[in-house]
């Protein structure tokens, strides 16, 4: 490690050394990059596949969950029931109101 006097640089030394850092840096990751490409090729040859092989498939979509409650006045506002109970739920549900009354 280059050890720098760094009190004793001009701000346009210091900006300097900032831009050769950065291109350094990107030259750095490129260069990893490209070695865990080819490590994971040649991991993958060794079962018997190409990397495009394992990255192409496609995952399975979870299905999104149908709405059971719908905004009394904004029938395009809903809520599945799951997760957190978006605000207009919430004051509904503040103003004495049963959540039965939103259901679809």
């Amino acid at each position: 490690m280059i050890n720098i006097e760094w009190d004793k640089l001009s701000v346009a030394e210091i900006e300097q050394i900032q831009k050769e850092a950065e291109q350094a840096m990107k030259a750095a990751k490129a260069r990893e990059l490209r070695d865990a490409r080819a490590a994971a090729e040649k991991a993958a040859a060794e079962f018997g596949f190409s990397l495009s092989e394992l990255t192409s498939h496609k995952t399975a979509k979870v299905a999104k969950s149908p709405p059971k409650y719908a905004h009394p006045e904004n029938p395009s506002k809903t809520w599945t029931g799951k997760g957190r109970q978006p605000n207009w739920v919430k004051e509904y549900l503040r103003a004495g109101k049963p959540l039965e009354d939103l259901a679809i």
